[in-house]
């Protein structure tokens, strides 16, 4: 499997993903997203209650979700639960939060920015040449 791992922002915080090329999908880590969703000072303890009242509900979301190695804040790379952006809307039914529309907006928005990717590749050259110069880069350090 070729993966790139990025970091993605939602409201200046953090979501870790991986873009798997083989599967064309993009796989997000699912304590991140219940951490933006649930403000829980806990979101690892949030997702394993979550997990087991899921299961014993029948649902099939919790145990279908995958595994990869994901860059922690110690900068260690551990394995992390995650899921594809399908599996995140289920998710997201889960969880009763002001934050979900317009998180939903946002997975969406990186699904198109992808999409768009690769249908014309130029245009994420030119995305990633704008962020680096909203992050202050010089044009000579871009180019």
């Amino acid at each position: 499997m070729t993966q790139k791992n990025t970091l993605k922002l939602f409201e200046d915080k953090r979501v870790r993903t991986v873009w798997d090329n083989e599967k064309e999908k993009w796989y997000l880590s699912i304590i991140d997203v219940v951490e933006i969703l649930t403000d829980s000072p806990n979101p690892r303890k949030y997702w394993s209650v979550l997990k087991t009242r899921l299961k014993k509900e029948g649902s099939q979301l919790a145990t279908n979700c995958s595994q990869l190695k994901l860059q922690s804040s110690d900068g260690k790379f551990y394995k992390t639960d995650v899921a594809d952006v399908e599996q995140l809307f289920r998710l997201i039914q889960s969880i009763p939060s002001p934050t979900a529309e317009p998180f939903k907006m946002w997975l969406a928005q990186i699904a198109l920015e992808r999409q768009d990717e690769i249908e014309d590749p130029e245009q994420g050259i030119d995305r990633m040449l704008e962020y680096y110069h909203r992050k202050g880069y010089s044009t000579n350090w871009i180019n």
